[in-house]
């Protein structure tokens, strides 16, 4: 049985966009490098053949994560989303206690997370000592280094 993870509907058309690659291109790039490594004689010595069949079985199982994962996917529905608390498809700005630095992220579902674009996972540990917390909470965050405190400064979708 699949697992249920929740998107957003961008992050849902990127992860059928990609299926659909694999499925329209990708497979079709596959076949053929198998069937010109078999025109090129003894498959038991074919090291071009093995190399194919390889690139074809990880493609089938990166096609087959990914319709389970599509399987599972459920759109997130922003209209019925609490705009007081940090929820997932907020954008929070926090302060760290100790440094002063303000930090802006936006919270997302594990599948679309992207630090270099700022967005982190609801299951990340900043993701996860954020949830529920409102403008001027102090969300307290274990990390490596200890503990950070960060204070909630905006709450916005």
């Amino acid at each position: 049985m699949s697992k249920v993870s929740y998107y957003t509907a961008e992050g849902l058309k990127k992860l059928r966009d990609e299926l659909q690659q694999l499925k329209d291109v990708e497979r079709v790039k596959a076949s053929k490098a198998i069937a010109e490594a078999r025109d090129k004689g003894d498959l038991s010595e074919n090291a071009e053949y093995d190399a194919a069949k390889e690139a074809q079985g990880m493609l089938e199982m990166r096609i087959s994560k990914l319709e389970e994962t599509l399987a599972g996917a459920r759109l997130i529905d922003e209209s019925q989303l609490d705009t007081t608390k940090a929820l997932v498809l907020s954008n929070v700005k926090i302060k760290n206690q100790s440094n002063g630095m303000e930090l802006s992220y936006f919270l997302v579902a594990d599948g679309e997370a992207d630090l270099a674009a700022g967005k982190i996972s609801v299951n990340s540990p900043i993701g996860k000592g954020l949830l529920g917390k409102s403008v001027g909470d102090i969300a307290e965050i274990q990390v490596p280094n200890g503990i950070i405190k960060f204070e909630i400064l905006e709450i916005s979708r």
